[in-house]
């Protein structure tokens, strides 16, 4: 959901440096060495809050899905990673995101895409498959809130107080910087941080779940129906927070306490709210960064690696003929 001084330290790093130009959605290619993870249809990843493709360059940079876009293509996959505004409501970066798929499509002559979200990007990939389900073939929400995050809920007290004005207007640089560093015009993409704020509570997400119920599951930590309105709907997250010292995303231990006393949740998002459709696995030992296997690969010793959970789970998208 927010990377924080991570960000801030990339951008302030990379913002002199040569920034490749690019579109709102890359293709990754790279040597097909195998076509274990080669579906029928594409696969489109959609980042989270404070998400990107990329920051910097290719010598000095960050990749959102580090490591695990170019496996896949190694693997055979046909796979994109998609850019939508930093900070904003749902609906908004789901317009954004829909309008990808469509040119998706129209370059790969394919009818439907599968989509893989994280964080804030699972409610994303729900809003397009809500609006246009002729176009999806699969949904998976990998650490999604959801059913919100009481973190969110937290952080919009601040709505009607003092600190309103000065932390909106932080949170709208930041996500202004993040396209910039990406190369991009910030002015392409409207950024509003209360917005995203909003939609990622447990009231917004009640909001947005009764216009788009697909795969939310009826019971407050049950399953989700796996298959409707023809498509396949999956979810994975973590439960873990400090999964390796040496990792800045250890921070994620403040703000885990906020969450049933840092039970069960990744650092930002309940396991609970994680769920939807199938529920592959909900205990994996990640926190909300190693599930993008983040910070540059970084996590618990024997944690299963991020990289080969993606792999697997688009071969399994493949051998259900997606």
């Amino acid at each position: 959901m927010r990377y924080g001084l991570l960000i801030a330290s990339l951008i302030s790093c990379c913002a002199f440096t040569a920034v490749h130009a690019a579109t709102q959605a890359e293709q990754v290619k790279k040597t097909a060495l195998s076509s274990y993870a080669k579906t029928k249809y594409p696969v489109v990843f959609s980042h989270g809050m404070a998400g990107f493709i990329s920051l910097g360059t290719d010598s000095f940079g960050l990749d959102y899905w580090y490591q695990i876009l170019p496996d896949l293509a190694r693997n055979g996959s046909n796979v994109w990673a998609t850019r939508v505004s930093p900070f904003n409501s749902t609906e908004v970066r789901g317009e954004q995101l829909l309008q990808q798929v469509l040119e998706i499509r129209a370059l790969t002559g394919t009818d439907k895409v599968n989509l893989i979200g994280h964080s804030h990007g699972g409610p994303t990939i729900r809003y397009v498959a809500g609006v246009r389900p002729d176009v999806v073939a699969s949904l998976t929400s990998v650490g999604g809130p959801n059913k919100g995050s009481p973190v969110a809920d937290l952080i919009l007290k601040a709505e009607g107080t003092p600190i309103e004005g000065p932390l909106v207007g932080m949170v709208n640089f930041l996500s202004k910087a993040i396209t910039w560093v990406q190369g991009l015009d910030p002015n392409r993409y409207p950024h509003d941080g209360l917005a995203g704020g909003k939609s990622l509570t447990t009231a917004g997400s009640a909001q947005f779940n009764a216009k788009f119920p697909m795969g939310i599951p009826s019971t407050a930590c049950g399953e989700g129906n796996t298959f409707e309105q023809g498509i396949y709907n999956y979810s994975f997250t973590g439960i873990s927070q400090i999964t390796n010292v040496l990792d800045v995303d250890s921070a994620l231990k403040v703000t885990a306490l906020l969450i049933d006393g840092g039970k069960d949740n990744d650092g930002l998002v309940p396991k609970c709210s994680a769920r939807f459709g199938k529920t592959i696995r909900d205990d994996y030992n990640w926190n909300h960064l190693d599930e993008v296997n983040q910070v540059l690969g970084l996590k618990a010793l024997f944690a299963p690696d991020p990289v080969d959970v993606y792999r697997q789970h688009v071969n399994r998208l493949k051998l259900q003929g997606l």
